[in-house]
């Protein structure tokens, strides 16, 4: 009965890390056509970091955590969700769904690489190919006509490369820094912090707060799933699924997300399918792959605790 009841939770889990996290670009999508990019953030990880505080205490968990700590978890939360997640949903309002999720997909990419520059780290053989690969997928996915001509979408392809040189430094930073040994909580604060500094990053751009009261239901729903599914379900299926099962198993997330980002943006947004884009995801989907070798995994798993 109990290994019955594990695969069931494993089964879950995967589904939590490839559909929910594969549909958070649709519901962001939905949510900042209407309201402010960093207003929508700010909600979305302060809400749920409030929630992962209230979980934590119903299960008797300690938030106590050293000063050392907080400071850790504002710098990581604010790396990694202020400007890594913040930028991109501001992003969203010129590119479409789709596109962002390949482009991000590349992030083991800049990770490696980063490794390289600023650690000095060697990268394996077999990652050598995937880095290539990689560059043709991103050329071929960044330089289709409808994307050139289109000076809102450049911005916006430019802000998510920014975005993930900010999350892929906040990697290396995270693999070292003195954090909270619980996850569940860890995640909480750089959530609280990250949410706490987009609402100054919105007041200072001069955003309209809105009450949610005011809200269409659509996106009331879709701020409701990305707070309560989004942040916090498919994290802790992520978490689980890394003690659970494999890391490379774990890893196929990275391949999924953007297929289902994808056909999410299509079928609901009537989102453009490109045959140069389909091109540039299978050649930048198999860079991932050749990157994500059990040398290198182990060092992208550690990141992501």
């Amino acid at each position: 009965m109990a290994k019955s009841s594990n695969s069931a939770l494993v089964i879950l889990a995967f589904f939590a890390i490839y559909v929910i996290w594969g549909s958070t670009y649709l519901l962001n999508k939905i949510a900042v056509l209407e309201l402010e990019p960093f207003m929508l953030a700010s909600f979305r990880f302060t809400l749920a970091g409030l929630c992962i505080f209230l979980l934590a205490k119903i299960m008797g968990t300690s938030l106590r955590i050293t000063k050392k700590q907080l400071l850790n978890t504002l710098i990581a939360g604010v790396l990694f969700l202020s400007i890594g997640n913040g930028l991109v949903v501001w992003a969203l309002r010129y590119v479409d769904t789709g596109f962002a999720a390949l482009e991000i997909s590349s992030q083991p990419l800049i990770i490696l690489l980063l490794m390289r520059v600023l650690q000095g780290k060697k990268i394996q053989p077999m990652s050598v190919v995937g880095v290539v690969l990689g560059i043709i997928g991103i050329y071929l996915l960044v330089s289709q006509k409808q994307i050139i001509a289109q000076e809102e979408s450049i911005v916006g392809m430019i802000m998510i490369f920014f975005c993930m040189f900010c999350w892929a430094y906040a990697s290396l930073f995270v693999a070292k820094a003195d954090l909270p040994t619980n996850y569940f909580v860890n995640t909480g604060y750089q959530m609280f912090f990250a949410g706490l500094v987009l609402s100054l990053m919105s007041l200072g751009f001069g955003e309209e707060w809105t009450s949610p009261l005011a809200w269409e239901g659509k996106v009331q729903l879709a701020m409701v799933l990305l707070i309560f599914l989004g942040s916090i379900v498919a994290f802790t299926s992520f978490n689980y699924l890394l003690k659970a099962v494999s890391p490379e198993k774990v890893a196929t997330s990275t391949y999924v997300n953007p297929i289902v980002a994808l056909l999410l943006g299509w079928y609901f947004l009537d989102e453009k399918i490109t045959l140069q884009s389909i091109i540039a995801a299978a050649i930048l989907l198999t860079g991932v792959y050749f990157i994500n070798t059990k040398k290198t995994l182990a060092i992208f798993e550690r990141f992501k605790r």
